[in-house]
């Protein structure tokens, strides 16, 4: 019986062994979309669906400190936790605080209350939208070469707000509001209200004259064909404003795409869902289509905690009025996405749940306070290769490197890369605006390589020594 049993074992090990063997590195398994209870948070309890759904009781209900926190949360959260985040605020947040329900309630959404604390603080979505001090890096918590405009955008102003970066696009920021601020925003220097570290820059000119100027331009340069609206978020411009300023885009005829930039399809859906917006989108929407032009939207969804059915019914209506696309722009960060799992999750709910084209994950920017975020280069191509094969072909999400000066890039375009000391090199095929007579030798500009940095917690021990010993070095 001994020698019977023994045998058995070995068959199960064996079996075991052979389908693990056969198992992909990711098992897809479909998952429909849920919206967490809102109700379970204290100060929600007694919050009808109705004004759940209300735009205008999600804004006004925005989390914008602590005290606010703590009246939707209460004992939820632990002493220590708002002394983690209010040491944040107070010494390394670069963004205010901004927390519509909406994204508030995606976060931890399953955690029972006695571990309530331990599931907030490891919750992705938490990680990036409320960073407290305990996240960052001790160490580096930013790298030498980071800056408050890390891609050099304001530099490349034609008009206030209008970057003109690259030959064909432009990027039209048309505010410098949000409907919720990200920790890791990249306009960090100009968007939100100033911080005890950083005192935001303000745009100057009203509005109206503002998008006359960008008008202006357009009419004048008509080697632009694609226009980005974005800010901020577009989603905080007065519907009529932003309407009036696509009609005036679509009579362009020299301009055939336009992209409307906004997170709030994730972070506050009932935006997108108001019949007055509803109604104007389709208004757009038809006039672009008779005029030949692509619309579309780009949101920002960085976890599958945030697509809810709310977010799908948001893309699904964009799309039954009329707007071509709407893709997905996420950013890669440590702690939120930076696995194939995280991110093959995330884009199956968006493209196979929410009608949402996963398109570009940006690895995180050089911006001051960042570093426990960012991705090495090298880990976003070996996340490039793991997440091929799964999914469509066109809905296979590139992984994308915004280089300084240069712009997107797709992880594997590097031209050189020291793993060492952590600099990759970069080259370009187009001058900027602001390039145009910059240099006596224009072709020098396409000639030139970019050097962009990995973390340096993420470098060997001979290159974290290099830096220590080296902060300003600069390749």
């Amino acid at each position: 019986m001994t020698a019977l049993s023994d045998l058995r074992a070995l068959e199960t090990t064996v079996s075991a062994a052979v389908q693990e063997a056969g198992r992909q590195p990711y098992e897809y398994a479909r998952h429909e979309l849920v919206e967490p209870d809102w109700r379970r948070y204290p100060g929600w309890a007694g919050v009808t669906e109705a004004q759940w759904r209300d735009a205008q009781w999600q804004r006004v209900n925005c989390v914008k400190n602590e005290r606010q926190l703590r009246k939707v949360v209460g004992d939820l959260l632990t002493e220590s936790f708002y002394a983690d985040l209010r040491a944040d605020q107070e010494t390394l947040a670069t963004m205010s605080m901004l927390l519509p329900p909406q994204m508030l309630n995606t976060m931890a959404p399953t955690a029972s209350a006695g571990e309530f604390t331990d599931a907030f603080y490891a919750d992705p979505v938490r990680r990036y939208m409320l960073p407290v001090r305990s996240d960052r890096d001790p160490a580096w918590p930013s790298h030498p070469h980071s800056t408050r405009d890390s891609l050099h955008e304001a530099e490349m102003w034609v008009v206030e707000g209008l970057t003109h970066r690259y030959p064909t696009k432009v990027l039209a920021e048309l505010l410098s509001t949000c409907p919720q601020y990200c920790g890791h925003c990249t306009r960090m220097d100009l968007v939100g209200n100033s911080t005890p570290q950083v005192d935001k820059h303000k745009l100057a000119l009203k509005p109206v004259d503002r998008q006359d100027q960008m008008i202006d331009y357009l009419r004048r340069t008509p080697g632009v064909r694609d226009v980005v609206v974005s800010g901020g978020d577009v989603a905080n411009v007065p519907w009529k404003q932003l309407e009036g300023f696509l009609m005036r885009l679509l009579d362009i005829d020299t301009v055939r795409d336009i992209r409307l930039a906004t997170k709030a399809l994730a972070g506050l859906p009932q935006h997108w869902l108001q019949p007055s917006v509803v109604e104007g989108m389709e208004r757009v929407a038809r006039t672009a289509a008779r005029r030949g032009v692509n619309l579309a939207i780009h949101t920002h969804v960085n976890h599958v905690q945030s697509v809810t059915p709310l977010v799908a019914e948001a893309a699904r209506t964009a799309l039954e009025v009329g707007v071509r696309d709407v893709r997905n722009q996420g950013v890669l960060m440590r702690g939120v996405n930076a696995t194939p799992e995280a991110l093959l999750d995330l884009c199956f709910a968006l493209q196979g749940e929410a009608n949402i084209l996963p398109y570009y994950f940006y690895m995180c920017d050089m911006i001051p306070n960042a570093e426990h975020w960012r991705v090495a280069v090298w880990e976003a191509q070996e996340l490039q290769h793991a997440i091929m094969g799964y999914l469509p072909g066109y809905a296979t999400p590139r992984i994308i490197c915004d280089v300084p000066y240069v712009g997107k890039r797709w992880v594997h375009q590097l031209a050189d890369y020291d793993r060492v000391r952590g600099v990759s090199y970069w080259t370009k095929n187009y001058r900027a605006g602001t390039e145009r007579g910059a240099t006596d030798d224009p072709a020098a500009i396409l000639s030139r390589r970019y050097p962009y940095y990995d973390p340096i917690a993420t470098l060997p021990a001979d290159g974290q020594s290099f830096w220590r010993a080296n902060p300003a070095y600069s390749a």
